[in-house]
């Protein structure tokens, strides 16, 4: 082969610049392999070429990619055929380095082979190219092997062309293969080292987000410990959020038509929604879990139970007392009889505390009265003196209202989302993650103002940050592990988010997505136990219209 002119020395210059441009930017590590092979054919004329992967244990190059122009050969890559090549071993079975193989010898020794001719080289076992020219009437002739290793000597793979085609030879003999010049070896090189160096860089990238959102996991993994009752909020929330993105991004009509999300976008979100509960860390563990209105560190309604015991048994006493004194008959059935109408009492009021303990979605206010009644009952305390059944503390927790938690409580609750903030706002966030404070600090926020805890307006809120407030609370209405209550059917949970719609809580353009588009549907078959999911007419949704 003629040694290059200047002008095509420049020219191959040209192509490594810009193919240098096109390698700091690809994201797509077997596209980006894919794109190294073919330059490289393309800078040296190659009529074929093979890119080894470094396997995983470091025992072996793995054929990732195979390319033979006169054969019409295409394995492996992005889009290729599948690779039946079986690995280069780096070592024996004793443990020893293989040197025969071309490939391997590059690898161990990071050193280029050049060869003019495989048939008449020594030193080497081409007993396998010589199988594969058997099989496919092919003539391996040139081979140029060069070794990928970044900027710390590790080794990324090997590159190996064969057969380089003169370009200022005929068409005829264009076909016949000649040797790989010096200046094509110094090209692969150059090439090689540059590619070893984008892939490393990659690759660490690709660690180093796969670590983040390890980390990412790990804090809900501590959620999920505190508590088990809300562990899978954190991540059906997300999973939630995802599917109502990828339904507003592919509807191409009304106010939403033309919102989009790329892959980077989409990624952003997903971190968001990972991290949108992650002020839960620091929420007290009795409060997370108050399963009951009267627990904190225990159900204090055993403690309750406890002086209804004692009422009962003064009760048994004041009887006892009343009999030992002399008496009819007639009174002594008398007194039995309002001993057991007083027992009967004290037992359906401690089981309607029982009853009143457990947190409900609306008590009602005649129940609140009677919790207010009981408690003014009184009882002797240990110390011998008289108090009420119930202190001031106990009456207000078994009056709360809806849930379990007392308003003291429902502020320490709230307190996560501004932890949540606070966490989240102090990170250093890389550019293309800068918007997840605001995505995930969003999700208590209300459309008309009034959530928290910064009672943002749906003008001051991005299209993410709304999605992830229906998500949050379609999943907690869904949700089959709450202690307070069971999980919602598909229908009832629907109709209870098209009140909030109508009310002003939600993005009324992304809930009709939500509905149009039958999110919640896909949510549903993924996440929600069979039983809850029930058929759903679309009519009957408040605020939706069909």
């Amino acid at each position: 082969m003629t040694t290059p002119s200047y002008e095509e020395v420049a020219q191959r210059l040209e192509k490594l610049t810009e193919l240098s441009v096109e390698l700091s930017s690809h994201r797509n590590i077997p596209l980006l392999l894919e794109r190294i092979l073919r330059a490289a054919k393309d800078i040296t004329r190659a009529d074929g070429g093979t890119l080894y992967r470094v396997s995983a244990d470091q025992q072996s190059l793995a054929f990732h990619i195979s390319i033979n122009d006169t054969l019409g050969l295409y394995q492996g890559g992005v889009g290729g055929q599948p690779i039946d090549i079986a690995d280069i071993p780096l070592v024996d079975t004793d443990g020893n380095r293989n040197m025969s193989a071309v490939a391997a010898y590059a690898a161990h020794t990071r050193d280029s082979v050049n060869i003019e001719d495989v048939y008449a080289a020594g030193g080497f076992n081409f007993s396998g190219m010589r199988k594969f020219d058997a099989k496919f009437q092919y003539h391996s002739r040139s081979l140029l092997t060069v070794p990928m290793q970044d900027h710390e000597g590790e080794l990324i793979g090997v590159l190996q062309l064969i057969n380089a085609r003169d370009p200022s030879a005929g068409d005829a003999e264009a076909c016949q293969p000649g040797p790989f010049s010096e200046t094509d070896q110094r090209f692969i090189e150059a090439l090689a080292s540059q590619a070893a160096i984008a892939i490393t860089n990659q690759a660490l990238i690709a660690l180093l987000e796969n670590l983040f959102e390890s980390f990412v996991n790990l804090i809900n993994i501590a959620i999920d410990e505190k508590s088990p009752n809300t562990g899978r909020h954190c991540q059906h929330v997300p999973e939630l959020t995802m599917m109502l993105a990828r339904a507003v991004h592919a509807t191409d009509t009304g106010p939403l038509a033309e919102f989009s999300m790329n892959q980077r976008d989409r990624r952003e979100l997903w971190m968001a929604g990972l991290l949108h509960d992650c002020g839960k860390i620091t929420t007290p563990v009795h409060v997370v879990e108050k399963s009951t209105k009267l627990q904190t560190i225990v159900d204090r309604i055993h403690h309750v139970d406890t002086r209804f015991e004692v009422l009962k048994r003064d009760a048994e006493i004041r009887m006892l007392k009343q009999r030992c004194a002399p008496c009819d008959p007639q009174r002594d059935a008398e007194i039995a009889q309002t001993l057991q109408q007083e027992l009967r009492a004290l037992d359906h009021d401690r089981d309607f505390l029982r009853r009143a303990n457990v947190g409900v979605e609306a008590m009602r206010e005649e129940d609140q009265r009677r919790v207010i009644e009981i408690a003014g009952r009184r009882w002797i305390g240990p110390d011998g003196s008289e108090r009420a059944l119930l202190d001031e503390e106990e009456v207000a927790n078994l009056t709360i209202r809806a849930g379990t938690l007392n308003a003291d409580e429902r502020t320490i609750i709230n307190n996560h989302i501004s932890v949540t903030i606070r966490m989240l706002e102090s990170l250093p966030w890389p550019k293309h993650l800068k918007n997840v404070p605001e995505y995930a600090g969003g999700h208590h926020e209300r459309m008309d103002g009034k959530g928290f805890p910064r009672g943002l307006l749906r003008e001051q809120m991005s299209v993410q940050a709304r999605m992830m407030a229906i998500a949050d609370i379609f999943e907690a209405l869904t949700a089959r592990d709450r202690p307070y209550k069971t999980g919602k059917s598909l229908a009832e949970s629907l109709r209870i988010l098209g009140g909030f719609r109508l009310r002003g809580h939600i993005d009324p353009d992304l809930f009709d997505v939500f509905v149009r588009r039958k999110v919640y549907l896909e949510y549903a078959e993924r996440f929600m136990d069979p039983a809850q999911i029930d058929q759903v007419d679309e009519s009957t949704i408040p605020g939706y219209v069909p």
